[in-house]
């Protein structure tokens, strides 16, 4: 049993340490206001160095607020499925906050970062601004 539960306890730190960066952002709006760790990948980074910025975002799918960079980030590993709180790129220069489970068609989103709280603050129609900065 002891061996089991250090197994479990090492994938589980295993999926969280390596994936996300001690970095946190901060997304603000006049809908609310969440924080989010962002990944350690090299697209992370660049976003964090392109803080602070407010995006104008736009409503897709309901599932999901995306906006336009000011610049490309770069590629990285890419994945279909996404679930509540995580922020990607669509594109090399669309951000995205999904705040709803699902998955997307190829080639995929990259990870940026995580909003380990509720981001249901998104999950509403239309527009809005969005202010990203360093927590």
């Amino acid at each position: 049993m002891l061996k089991s539960l250090l197994s479990t306890a090492v994938i589980a730190f295993g999926m969280i340490g390596p994936t996300m960066a001690q970095e946190r952002i901060r997304l603000s709006s006049n809908w609310g206001e969440v924080t989010a760790d962002l990944a350690g990948n090299e697209a992370a980074k660049s976003l964090a160095q392109m803080l602070p910025r407010t995006i104008e975002m736009s409503d897709h799918l309901r599932q999901e607020k995306t906006g336009k960079l000011p610049a490309a980030l770069p590629e990285q590993t890419r994945q279909r499925d996404f679930s509540i709180g995580t922020l990607g790129l669509w594109s090399s220069d669309h951000f995205v906050i999904y705040y709803r489970s699902g998955r997307v068609p190829l080639p995929g989103i990259i990870v940026l970062g995580k909003v380990p709280g509720n981001v249901a603050v998104f999950d509403r129609p239309g527009s809005v601004a969005v202010r990203i900065e360093r927590d």
